[in-house]
């Protein structure tokens, strides 16, 4: 039953659990455009009736495996280059060491990022792999999610397009995989924008692998980046390019909206950031297109505003570091944890830490690691501080 007063029928056709077509969320969003109020409460009321007034985040460790990368975006400044100032595989003693002070401090995520398969193009790369007997960089970060393992932490790995056999691989460390879908549209990849040198970055071989994750019944984190010169259109048919694959495989536990943020000495950082009712107005979309998805903003890449995000229909920050850097955006610092919570409860809602896997999405996780999350977890599968450092 519409428990909210709406005027618009569009609206109310979403809030009354009948699936919106893309013509319904194209229609919706041009309506936002002029006044986004219905919208916003619209996607507040389906927020709390699917998520409650919870809003989560993963209190984690950030371990920069490697930022050589074989892709070049128009707007990163992660990649990196053989001799520039720190750029080396992490190493065994460093991923122990990191490993150790995150679980003092709480954390219970081990996030795992390097760039797009550095060996095929860096020498320098698979010297260091095969000098310390790894044929791969897979194959290294599923011996660092055993490391992990071992010190009380649970790994989520972003390494790029993985085929269906290195994702079966590191589902034995793993408790879930990342891969950032970032826009549906093709164009994308064409000449002079965001991923004209990034064929990792095709929407067909990225759909591939969320395809192949699927089949595995891997929890996988995914999502769009906002404000890199795509259509009001060529991002929702992105959201609902998720929401099919979710349909299908059941296995898409959050859907992520990170907003562009210009950097100094790439291609695009003339290009100006996305205005913010527009990256509002397509948050509270995907709450609407999609109404019991995990949806989540970074808080550090919109720090005057993130709490505001809150009426969006968000219910989820993501991983919080309060020991690491995010190496992919290191302009931009995390809040404190305190913070985030106090604005929270500003906003009456009730920060909580989760795993690097939702609640909903333990039964997909290898029999060994579930049994080791569930030691920790509370009576709704959050962490359970009093079993945590």
């Amino acid at each position: 039953m519409n428990e909210i007063i709406l005027k618009s029928e569009l609206l109310n056709k979403a809030f009354d659990r009948k699936d919106i077509s893309r013509n319904d969320a194209n229609r919706i969003y041009e309506e936002a455009e002029k006044n986004p109020d219905e919208l916003y409460r619209a996607a507040q009321a389906m927020r709390n009736q699917n998520k409650g007034k919870i809003v989560t985040y993963s209190r984690k460790v950030f371990f920069n495996m490697i930022n050589l990368c074989r892709d070049t975006c128009s707007y990163c400044t992660y990649k990196a280059e053989p001799g520039d100032s720190g750029v080396s595989m992490m190493s065994r003693e460093d991923i122990t060491s990191l490993a150790k002070i995150g679980r003092v401090h709480g954390c219970t995520e081990a996030l795992f990022v390097t760039g797009e398969r550095p060996e095929q193009k860096y020498p320098e790369a698979r010297q260091w792999l095969a000098a310390n007997g790894f044929g791969s960089t897979v194959e290294y970060l599923a011996h660092a999610g055993e490391i992990a393992l071992e010190s009380g932490l649970f790994p989520h790995t972003n390494a790029g397009n993985l085929t269906k056999s290195e994702m079966n691989q590191l589902k034995k460390t793993n408790v879930s995989l990342g891969l950032m879908l970032e826009n549906a549209s093709e164009r994308m990849s064409e000449s002079k924008m965001p991923h004209e040198n990034a064929p990792s970055k095709n929407p067909r071989a990225r759909i591939r692998v969320l395809e192949n994750a699927g089949d595995l019944s891997i929890p996988v984190t995914t999502g769009l980046l906002v404000g890199i010169g795509e259509t009001p259109t060529e991002m929702i048919d992105s959201i609902f390019t998720i929401k099919s694959l979710h349909m299908k495989y059941g296995n898409i536990q959050e859907v992520i909206l990170q907003n562009f943020q210009p950097k100094p000495r790439t291609r695009m950082q003339d290009m100006p950031r996305p205005e913010e009712r527009y990256f509002m107005n397509l948050v509270s979309l995907t709450r609407l297109i999609m109404p019991e998805m995990n949806i989540q903003i970074p808080p550090n890449l919109s720090p005057e505003s993130y709490p505001s995000f809150l009426q969006t229909g968000i219910n989820d920050w993501g991983g919080i570091s309060p020991i690491t850097p995010d190496y992919v955006n290191p302009e931009f610092s995390w809040p404190s944890i305190e913070t985030v919570r106090q604005r929270c409860r500003d906003s009456g809602f009730v920060l909580r830490a989760r795993f690097p896997v939702y609640p909903e999405y333990f039964h997909m996780v290898d029999p060994a690691l579930r049994s080791r999350i569930k030691e920790r977890a509370d009576s709704l599968g959050l962490v359970d501080l009093e079993r945590s450092p």
